[in-house]
């Protein structure tokens, strides 16, 4: 029996498949929470195979490592290593298998290994099934609380969706628990915390019980986990706020009052660390996400083309604040229509941030295509296929590029632009990865705004703008015609990011979206450029997800159908 618990939350980035790697990570916090006093350390959601690790799970090879892993793990809290300090219990997220190699049974699991072989272990009971998440395509969901005691404290278990449920919850109190602690692996959103913590405080509430929730963080593909563990005390206050975006090994202790009730404290100097504005909080998961990217492929950096309009420069700055300016490489590669303006912004730009620069004329390769179709185009007006022959001729560039250096090709497209189509197959969509591809144009140029007003306050460049302010200022155009704008194929962004979010975020029909001031027939034109572009985003790279609803894990419509609106 003791007064005080003391528990580590362990925020780690992990890398999914790599098993001995998370493993070791394990271990090595562990050790290093033990140093610290720490009587119980907690690892996120499924943390020794990585989340999510999608189809990896039917693969006998990753079962036979995970259970390797689990048995490593517990003779090493057992036993001890002579040249460490005993290391302190921990509780860990796991893929459970259970039966035969041929037709195993698997749960999304959470066990507590401690000194003495004793264990606990506990099956996800809430499954998700929306959105980016499609557990029920791998677990079997479990059907009981589980509640260990430990140093006299009686622990409830929870994963993840367990605790946006109130059942589970509640099983754990009937079963005797007097505090909760809960693994999780929560993918980043816009406003995704504020909603986390209102859950929390509801759970908390609801069984008067106090909680510490670790979550993951990290990019993983099109996710970034974003952290922000956080512990509530019987109350439904906060005590505790990891930092956002970061690693970080964090305490609380529960403790017995003179009542006997468990409540909670975070020991430590400013515990709560303090809400992110929103621009602040997409710029850093753009940055997270695509750092790790980059790193956990190996590639030694990225190359992009720098148009000298808005979105390639957000997607510059991004990649120098994620990478460093010695592996980011950029190349103008201005045609007939390029304008002196473009090509003096790009230049000003690449100087700033001190990026390897080049430009590379399209003009001769552009002639040489339109020469050698001029049989094929005989007596045929000109139109997009003139536009879309230089996007071409840029992503041959980049993609020779990127073959020869090894370095990873950035595709700039926003969410507005891959909504309705408005990106060329095979030119300016090339690339592997997106960064701004779930970010709409208006936010877009928020980003850019708040990447300005972050490089004044700390004194960056010299006081130069990252983001020149004549690229977020004037009219946007791809450039690919004399006196090209965006609102000759376009709505003005104002009108069509509103009416995508409508329809891609909410679900919403054109009635609906009408029913908000839009007009019949705009609302019609953008809807069905929508569907008709399927196609496409089926053959664009991955990109980050910030919104509720992005293109790829949880958008899947078919390209083929016959719906009408």
């Amino acid at each position: 029996m003791s007064d005080v618990l003391k528990v580590a939350l362990a925020q780690l980035d992990l890398l999914v498949g790599d098993v001995q790697g998370n493993l070791a990570r394990v271990l090595a916090e562990s050790r290093v929470a033990g140093g610290q006093g720490a009587d119980l350390v907690v690892f996120p959601e499924l943390t020794l195979s990585g989340y999510p690790p999608e189809d990896l799970l039917f693969h006998r090879g990753l079962r036979a490592q995970v259970d390797d892993a689990v048995a490593a793990l517990a003779e090493a809290i057992d036993s001890g290593v002579e040249t460490e300090p005993a290391l302190p219990a921990v509780i860990v997220g796991y893929p459970e298998y259970e039966g035969s190699a041929q037709a195993p049974l698997l749960y999304n699991s959470a066990i507590l290994l401690r000194r003495g072989g004793a264990r606990a272990n506990h099956r996800k009971n809430c499954l998700p099934n929306y959105r980016v998440f499609d557990e029920k395509r791998y677990f079997t969901a479990g059907n009981a609380a589980t509640v260990f005691e430990l140093r006299g404290f009686r622990v409830g278990l929870l994963v993840c969706e367990d605790i946006w449920e109130a059942e589970p919850a509640r099983a754990a109190k009937a079963a005797g628990a007097e505090l909760l602690i809960v693994i999780n692996a929560s993918p980043y959103e816009q406003r995704k915390q504020r909603e986390r913590e209102r859950v929390l405080r509801e759970r908390v509430l609801e069984v008067q019980l106090p909680l510490a929730y670790v979550n993951l963080v990290g990019g993983q593909d099109e996710l970034v986990f974003d952290g922000r563990s956080v512990a509530l005390d019987r109350h439904g206050e906060l005590i505790l706020r990891a930092r956002a975006f970061d690693e970080v090994l964090c305490h609380i202790e529960f403790f017995r009052t003179a009542q006997g009730q468990i409540d909670a404290r975070a020991p430590g100097p400013s515990p709560i660390a303090p809400p992110l504005e929103p621009e602040e909080s997409v710029y850093r998961a753009l940055v997270l996400g695509v750092r790790d990217y980059v790193n956990k492929h190996k590639f030694p950096g990225v190359v992009m083309g720098l148009s000298g309009g808005v979105d390639s420069a957000l997607t510059l700055a991004i990649a120098v604040d994620a990478l460093g300016a010695d592996r980011v490489q950029v190349v103008m590669m201005p045609s007939r229509y390029t304008s002196q303006m473009s090509r003096d912004d790009a230049q000003a730009q690449a100087r700033t941030l001190g990026v390897a620069y080049s430009v590379i004329s399209i003009e001769d390769l552009f002639a040489a295509t339109l020469a050698a179709l001029s049989e094929q185009f005989a007596g045929l007006k000109p139109d997009t296929t003139e536009e879309n022959i230089q996007a071409r001729c840029r992503g041959v560039l980049l993609m020779a590029i990127s073959n020869k250096t090894g370095r990873m090709l950035l595709t700039t497209g926003n969410k507005s632009e891959m909504a309705v189509g408005y990106a060329t197959l095979y030119g300016d969509m090339n690339g592997g990865f997106a960064p701004i591809k779930d970010c709409s144009k208006l936010l877009v140029y928020r980003l850019c705004h708040y990447r300005n007003r972050l490089a004044l306050s700390r004194g960056d460049y010299a006081g130069a703008e990252v983001i020149p302010a004549r690229v977020i200022e004037r009219e946007p155009s791809a450039e690919l015609r004399p006196d090209q704008k965006d609102t000759d194929s376009l709505p003005p962004y104002e009108v069509l990011d509103a009416i995508l979010e409508a329809f891609i975020e909410e679900d919403l029909s054109v009635d609906d979206i009408v029913e908000r001031g839009f007009d019949r027939a705009v609302v019609g034109r953008v809807l069905d450029m929508v569907k008709r572009n399927e196609y496409k985003r089926r053959q664009a790279p991955p990109g980050i997800r910030v919104s509720r609803r992005a293109f790829g894990r949880d958008w899947r419509y078919p390209i083929t159908n016959g719906y009408r609106r």
